[in-house]
């Protein structure tokens, strides 16, 4: 074949690098748009925080100016309101001291030691928090504060990376035995038995327990004053844990020879026990969560509206953008001017990234009116095709919207797809959220009877009777998604 040249005429979908950052921002969460405008000011010269006393003007005012590089960059888009703290000193400091002075002659030492001494009262050294500590941490404090021989140390270890973080000893004393005697420590059953007898001790009750039943019987042991049904208690987790799980009160009543009344009394003392004692040292850090929007009722209609708190207020820097000069090609200018048009692009991707969640927010509240006047009983189907459909947006924008944004409301902080759900149909024809029917099968159950708790059968005839035909297995599947246990493991003893 012969090399030609030929001319084709031909489309194709292509995004642009501004488009391809509009979608970036767009998908990023509240806390990650923080980090990426704070990676932003550090790398772009010309992109800066608008202080507190400039103004800011309308983007169509900014567009305008923009042409014109020697005429100052006014303020682009204000993220966050202004907030203004006065701080007044209580002290004079002077800004010299003379060489024979004391510190005590200047500054009020009394209340900064009354201060120290009242943490150090609330906080003694041996109990203060520690930020991130774990169980094993925990259990690795006692061992290296107890004086120990570095044989009992290295069985002590071995126990304690046997531990899991629900607080029990996933691997037998045989099998930590045998992997200690493969590292050449001449170990006895009964020596790692002690240990693991020293680890329990140190707390929380019930931690390094093989299963349930010593989990229990542990923390009842440790529990000081002792109950009056404490040695009743214990026989029960000995000997008739079976009839215990299936609730088989009766058996129980006419075995251990008690009366209702004490009973009652046993089992309630066993629920209050800890099934999981490893979770109160493990460490759970908080996950804040900084609201998108704000939803309020004013004056009979419901309004949204955006959280500008704790995004800085952007700006071109107005003295970098006066050296920039269209006909000087030079290294210098070259860099000032792609800086220039990146932070335009920026400034510009937030606002829309801000209207677009603005115009998702309000017409989810729209079709979620019900839901704000309600609550979840009022919830109606929504999909992401229908808000696609209302704002005239394609539905995966609607998806990088509604994901981790979240809208604080009268009835607390919810993801934008919470408030997405199917439906399922009435028996007049329409549909119902399956939201709502969570809601109903929540409320049915509330208002049960203990000792005779409903079946998903039950409740699924219950739930028919107010208009919504929904299947046994449908209920079934709700209730186990909400980890709401079987109607047999929810009897009660009255």
């Amino acid at each position: 074949m012969k090399p030609s040249l030929q001319l084709r005429i031909g489309q194709q979908l292509s995004m642009t690098p501004q488009l391809q950052q509009a979608i970036r921002l767009l998908q990023l969460s509240s806390l990650e748009l923080q980090t990426e405008i704070q990676e932003a000011l550090e790398s772009n010269p010309l992109l800066e925080v608008e202080e507190e006393h400039q103004e800011s003007v309308l983007p169509s005012e900014i567009e305008s100016k923009a042409a014109d590089s020697s005429q100052e960059t006014e303020p682009l888009l204000s993220a966050s309101q202004d907030a203004t703290v006065d701080l007044q000193a209580s002290d004079e400091i002077p800004q010299e001291l003379p060489m024979d002075s004391h510190w005590e002659d200047t500054f009020d030492t009394d209340r900064i030691s009354s201060i120290n001494t009242v943490a150090s009262d609330e906080y003694p050294s041996d109990r203060r928090p520690v930020a991130g500590q774990t169980l094993a941490d925990h259990l690795l404090w006692h061992v290296q504060l107890t004086p120990f021989s570095e044989i009992d140390q290295t069985i002590a270890i071995a126990i304690i990376d046997s531990i899991d973080e629900s607080g029990y000893l996933n691997a037998s004393l045989e099998e930590i035995q045998q992997g200690l005697c493969q590292q050449e420590y001449e170990v006895e059953l009964d020596e790692v038995e002690a240990m693991l007898r020293a680890i329990q001790s140190y707390g929380p009750p019930g931690v390094a327990a093989r299963d349930l039943k010593e989990c229990l019987q542990l923390q009842l042991k440790s529990l000081d004053p002792q109950p009056l049904c404490l040695a009743e208690a214990q026989i029960l987790v000995d000997t008739h844990m079976n009839l215990l799980a299936n609730r088989d009160f009766k058996q129980l009543m006419k075995r251990m020879r008690l009366t209702q009344d004490e009973l009652q009394d046993i089992v309630a003392l066993i629920q209050s026990l800890n099934p999981r004692p490893g979770y109160q040292v493990a460490d759970s850090q908080p996950e804040y969560v900084i609201p998108d929007v704000f939803v309020r009722k004013h004056k009979g209609v419901w309004r949204v509206d955006l959280n500008s708190e704790g995004l800085p207020r952007l700006r071109v820097n107005a003295q970098y953008a006066g050296l920039v000069r269209r006909a000087d090609n030079s290294v210098d200018n070259t860099y000032l001017k792609n800086h220039l048009q990146e932070a335009r692009w920026f400034i510009k991707s937030i606002q829309s990234r801000n209207e677009t969640l603005l115009k998702v927010a309000t017409s989810i509240v729209e079709r979620q009116q019900a839901f704000f006047e309600r609550g979840e009983e009022g919830m109606v189907p929504l999909v992401l095709h229908d808000v696609a459909e209302m704002v005239e947006m394609h539905e995966s924008t609607i998806s990088r919207v509604t994901t981790q944004k979240f809208m604080h409301t009268p009835r607390g902080v919810f993801e934008l797809k919470y408030f997405f759900s199917s439906h399922v149909s009435t028996a007049s024809g329409g549909a119902c959220s399956s939201t709502a029917i969570r809601a109903l099968i929540k409320k049915l159950i509330a208002n049960e009877n203990g000792s005779k708790p409903l079946s998903d059968s039950k409740i699924a005839d219950l739930i028919e009777k107010e208009g919504v035909n929904v299947a046994r297995r449908t209920v079934a599947k709700y209730r186990e998604a909400m980890a709401i246990p079987s109607f047999r493991e929810r009897k009660q003893l009255i």
